[in-house]
């Protein structure tokens, strides 16, 4: 534990030492008379329906091909009321998976809306993210592609979302979640092996972007400067007793997000995370560290798509953790001006992770390790070569580098769509 909190504390006073000023962003008074895209947004109108682009077409290794439908009416039906959901069929395991609910619009000024929702669906395990996140868009999730680790989950929530400004906005929750397994995972509880049990939680989650100049949609948040710093936090209790949860835990979750632009046209990015759950919290609603490397044998079996925010040269379900930081910086140089056509960008990367887990016997059947000494890989980006491709290069390094040295390499394309 001494160990993550000197991480954290050393690495929050790394921007402090950024040589270059960022750029000043002129204020905009006029957001509202932006024009967007569905492909900005998210969301194609159909009537008094929108149709949710996310859902159209996804890809894992557990379900493969996964094709849906989805999105929310709008105010041509109602400006107070909305209905969503969606549904969604993998080719590989051939389920329906589907999503439905109902919102009612309590404060207009605030946007405030209580939501209520039914799910029936698959979760990435080890996947901890913060709820606000939700609401801002991204055409296209890279990581997803690669995932392996699931578990089955049917949940009903009701959360209340409200914004305190343009810059401020938070969600509570409380949900109740019945969990099965799609691999052979126990939970040893005093003397009872759980693969399925019951989560009842609540989560407090409130983002802060100061400097970000945004506007809202009926659809959610579009953001179209990033000014940043931007401060995410999130806390979450596991409630046993309450609707037949089986376990008591809190879930704690810090995450700063700082982003300099300089007037030579290059940036720097930090994202800094840090993670703490206390108490009974199976393998599912433990953390990972966002890896991104399928576990197959030689560097050219693992080219893929490289992710946002992940971890290239972790291997899929090598480690998990009860505390976990974690901090990644990108330091963009501006684009080269071959001609007019062919500008591709070169980005240097590094990334660096600390865990630990408590009571690891508990868990039973995935072989995993933990991150009590430090994880690290450095590499490079060259972006937008063909069409919003590029590719991407990582090498871990460290205590966790592996004996073969193809084992610490990962080499995949990157996608930066800009619409």
């Amino acid at each position: 534990m001494r160990k993550v909190l000197f991480f954290l504390i050393l690495i929050l006073g790394i921007p402090a030492f950024a040589q270059d000023q960022p750029v000043e962003a002129k204020q905009d008074s006029t957001s509202q008379q932006i024009k967007t895209s569905p492909f900005s947004t998210g969301f194609y109108p159909l009537g008094f329906f929108d149709a949710d682009l996310k859902y159209l077409v996804k890809y894992n290794n557990y379900e493969g091909l996964r094709l849906g439908f989805g999105g929310v009416t709008n105010k041509r039906l109602s400006e107070k009321y909305k209905i969503s959901g969606y549904v969604a069929r993998g080719f590989i395991d051939e389920k329906i998976k589907f999503s439905l609910g109902g919102s009612v619009r309590l404060n207009e000024d605030a946007n405030t809306w209580l939501n209520l929702f039914y799910i029936d669906d698959l979760m990435e395990v080890g996947a901890s993210n913060f709820l606000t996140d939700a609401r801002i868009y991204s055409i296209f999730e890279p990581r997803l592609v690669n995932v392996t680790q699931f578990y089955k989950h049917r949940t009903w929530h009701a959360n209340v979302q409200h914004e305190f400004s343009s810059k401020i906005f938070s969600e509570f929750r409380l949900s109740k979640s019945h969990i099965k397994q799609t691999e052979s995972y126990f939970y040893l509880d005093n003397e009872r092996l759980l693969s399925s049990y019951e989560i009842t939680e609540t989560t407090v989650s409130i983002r802060i972007a100061p400097k970000t100049n945004s506007f809202t949609t009926e659809d959610g948040q579009v953001e179209y400067f990033d000014g940043l710093p931007k401060i995410s936090t999130q806390i979450t209790q596991g409630l046993k007793g309450v609707f037949d949860g089986d376990f008591n835990y809190t879930k704690l979750g810090l995450k700063l997000d700082y982003y300099l632009k300089r007037k030579n046209l290059s940036s720097t990015h930090f994202l800094l995370e840090g993670q703490v759950a206390i108490g009974e919290v199976p393998l599912t609603h433990l953390f990972h560290a966002y890896p991104n490397s399928p576990t197959k044998g030689s560097i050219l079996k693992r080219f893929s798509v490289a992710g946002r925010r992940t971890f290239e040269t972790m291997y899929f379900g090598e480690f998990f953790s009860d505390k976990l930081s974690s901090l990644q910086v990108k330091h963009s140089f501006a684009r080269f001006n071959i001609s007019k056509c062919f500008r591709p960008e070169l980005v240097l990367i590094t990334r660096h992770a600390l865990g630990d887990l408590k009571n690891k016997d508990q868990h039973i059947g995935p072989v995993f390790d933990t991150l009590n000494q430090f994880y690290s890989e450095s590499g490079l980006e060259l972006n937008k070569l063909l069409f919003g491709f590029g590719l991407s290069f990582a090498y871990r390094y460290g205590y966790y580098s592996l004996p073969d040295f193809d084992d610490n390499v990962s080499f995949k394309f990157t996608f930066y769509l800009k619409v």
